[in-house]
């Protein structure tokens, strides 16, 4: 496995599958970033140029010493250009006319120095500092994964309660009409959780920079992009998991190269303009453009690398849509940058100065939403990187033994932690605002998901800056998809007691919530939303105690269980009680040596 997938792919842990055990590298690499303004300079229909003669030649001619290269120019007509990278000892391997950026192959050291000179070229940047692959020009497909059936029913899980995904399912799932772009390591459309919702019609892979229709081109050559996938809109179909939404539609973008698993700015380009081309209301991207983590304006490659993926992005908003991506796994303060110590990751990492000059594309370019990661609770994921002014949400990411579980290849699922995992929980979240809101433009939905985040204090931490409001670690708050459907749950519906109890060894204790406006009597599928800090929860029986002090078990945690906390929403037959009145979730602690608190409880008639 690449050494360096886990800082580019913002994931941090093991994932444990059903079926299988798949082991991820360890974080090594800085992360994502980002910022909040629009601009798009589409002048066409298609931002794709047909592929010129010198790309016909470019199919056969690779050669060891391949290198590739972004030319940028006036967006348009492209041809005369064309020319000169034919001239100047390159081949033309794609061209995106409405952006003005051609992706350029030669083996000339001297190409790029001889192009910058060529009339009407603006800029010129290697894109790597390793070889194009032979496979750029027959690309193998990916493999297509046997699939095994499971038995796993849904069940509501910590992540998906806490954003109160769980609860915008009973108000709005999402609509078809919605699509959401999966920019990443391909996608398993195979899987029970996906096919409903997949779009095979508007999937592609773009390794190498230029877009690949043929069918399951697509396809995973990891496990990162079906995870993300499943988070963003897995089925709501009774198996497996339930995405934060569910009913929307969902495309692969493979932007991985296989082998590698390495995110170049021509597969970004590519993905970009697609996303554009085809309508995608919202795309996800848990990666950063290798080879660089930053790419630095002062540098002349990188500068072309900027300003090419810009323009790509600035053409996808233009076109209707938005942008969400991983702050990354590093711990690190992107408002303060100071050093880069892995880059280029394609050929050998050396560590060099930077300043916040230096930005994390795509996450730091204009108009991409920032996601820091939360674990199981209101608190910064320990991986998370942060930074005031550039993180604009947050989501659950996962953290330790709280992984966020998800779809993997092969209709298989398992956990996986990292800022990679919590983007998709925003994505999801702006498809529902989509769904909800058929109109919004990208400025629109940065805008919902700003609103729409629930304030998130700054821990005791001195790197948190900033207010509750708005600060450097949780930006403008955790979203929260029950606001995304419907604002507030309807009136009388829904009530929280977000108070802390604590719960010491031995002991039993109440949390109490009064149910006032409810008419008549509780439903038979009245849901109980726990949220509970507690180490080796197999200490602990949990319990709903109605007005009429009836007892109604949740869970009696067996013994053995050695995991941490309790966040799930249990449905309980409670129609022969009266919904007026005090109820109270009862926690009992039968052991010594480990403890904790009722964080939040809540119910919903």
């Amino acid at each position: 496995m690449n050494p360096h997938i886990a800082g580019r792919l913002r994931r941090t842990a093991a994932a444990a599958a059903l079926g299988a055990a798949v082991a991820l590298v360890a974080p090594t690499g800085i992360a994502q970033a980002g910022a909040l303004s629009p601009a798009a300079d589409s002048t066409a229909a298609s931002a794709s140029s047909p592929v010129s003669a010198t790309s016909a030649t470019a199919a056969s001619a690779w050669a060891a010493g391949t290198r590739a290269y972004l030319v940028i120019t006036t967006p348009g007509d492209t041809s005369a250009v064309q020319a000169a990278v034919a001239a100047g000892g390159g081949t033309v391997f794609a061209g995106y006319d409405a952006i003005g950026v051609i992706v350029a192959h030669s083996t000339s050291a001297t190409f790029a120095a001889t192009l910058r000179g060529a009339a009407g070229v603006q800029q010129v940047g290697a894109t790597r500092t390793s070889d194009v692959p032979a496979d750029a020009y027959n690309p193998a497909l990916p493999a297509t994964p046997a699939q095994s059936a499971t038995t796993l029913t849904e069940t509501t899980r910590w992540d998906m309660s806490q954003i109160k995904a769980d609860q915008a399912w009973a108000v709005n799932t999402g609509s078809p009409t919605v699509k959401v772009g999966v920019l990443d390591t391909g996608v398993d459309d195979l899987h029970q959780d996906l096919a409903p919702n997949f779009d095979a019609a508007d999937s592609v892979s773009c390794a190498y920079g230029k877009a690949d229709t043929r069918t399951g081109a697509w396809r995973d050559v990891d496990t990162h992009g079906t995870h993300v996938a499943g988070t963003i809109a897995a089925a709501k179909n009774g198996k497996g998991v339930v995405g934060v939404a569910p009913g929307v539609k969902i495309a692969s973008v493979r932007i991985a190269e296989p082998t590698s698993t390495l995110f170049f700015a021509e597969n970004t380009v590519c993905g970009f303009v697609w996303a554009g081309d085809h309508g995608f209301k919202v795309t996800n991207n848990s990666y950063y453009t290798d080879p660089w983590q930053f790419n630095c304006p002062d540098n002349v490659d990188q500068a072309a690398i900027i300003e090419g993926v810009r323009r790509a992005q600035a053409y996808a908003e233009g076109k209707g849509s938005l942008q969400v991506a991983a702050a990354g796994n590093a711990n690190y303060d992107l408002a303060h940058k100071t050093t880069d110590t892995a880059s280029p990751n394609d050929s050998t990492a050396t560590t060099r100065t930077i300043t916040n000059a230096c930005i994390d594309i795509p996450t730091e370019l204009p108009g991409v939403v920032t996601v820091a990661a939360m674990g199981s609770g209101n608190v910064k994921a320990s991986y998370s990187n942060f930074g005031t002014g550039v993180i604009d949400v947050a989501a659950p990411g996962g953290d330790g033994a709280n992984g966020v579980y998800s779809t993997l290849p092969g209709g298989k699922y398992g956990s996986k932690n990292g800022t990679s995992m919590a983007s998709p929980h925003v994505t999801g979240v702006a498809a529902l605002l989509a769904s909800a809101n058929p109109g919004a433009t990208p400025a629109d939905l940065r805008a919902k998901l700003a609103a729409q985040a629930a304030d998130t204090a700054c821990p005791a931490d001195s790197r948190c800056t900033g207010t509750t409001a708005v600060n450097g670690f949780f930006g403008e708050g955790q979203v929260d998809a029950l606001k995304a459907v419907g604002a507030t749950p309807p009136p009388g519906s829904y009530f929280e007691n977000l108070t802390d109890v604590a719960v010491p060894d031995n002991t039993t204790v109440d949390s109490p919530i009064t149910v006032t406006g409810v008419s008549g009597n509780a439903p038979a599928t009245l849901k109980v939303g726990v949220d509970i800090k507690h180490t080796y929860r197999g200490d602990l029986v949990v319990s709903l105690v109605a007005p009429d002090g009836t007892v109604y078990l949740l869970e009696d945690f067996t013994d053995s269980d050695s995991a941490d906390n309790v966040a799930k929403t249990y449905t309980v037959n409670a129609s022969a009680e009266v919904a007026a009145g005090t109820w109270k979730l009862r926690v009992r602690d039968i052991a010594t040596q480990d403890t904790g608190t009722i964080d939040a409880w809540n119910l919903t008639f």
